[in-house]
């Protein structure tokens, strides 16, 4: 079983890894500390919500981009 030193470390590496800001990283870590489980939950959630949401931007941003290459490739097969 890891000590508590190590199972910190370990939170604020996989929050570093998750992407999360450092003020988010530290109030992940009180949070963890004072065993406020359903409120790191919600932190945890708001950081998914919002890489979901930077997912969903930029898949619009790339079919967007498809349907740009699709047009030029169009217009290029009537020239031709």
């Amino acid at each position: 079983m890891p000590e508590a030193s190590d199972a910190q470390a370990i939170l604020r590496e996989n929050l570093k890894d998750a992407g999360c800001d450092q003020e988010t990283i530290c109030r992940c870590e009180v949070l963890a500390r004072g065993e406020k489980k359903a409120e790191l939950m919600r932190a945890l959630s708001l950081h998914r919500r919002a890489l979901l949401d930077a997912v969903h931007e930029n898949q619009r941003r790339i079919d967007c981009l498809d349907y740009l290459i699709y047009q030029i490739e169009k217009q290029g097969k009537k020239t031709s």
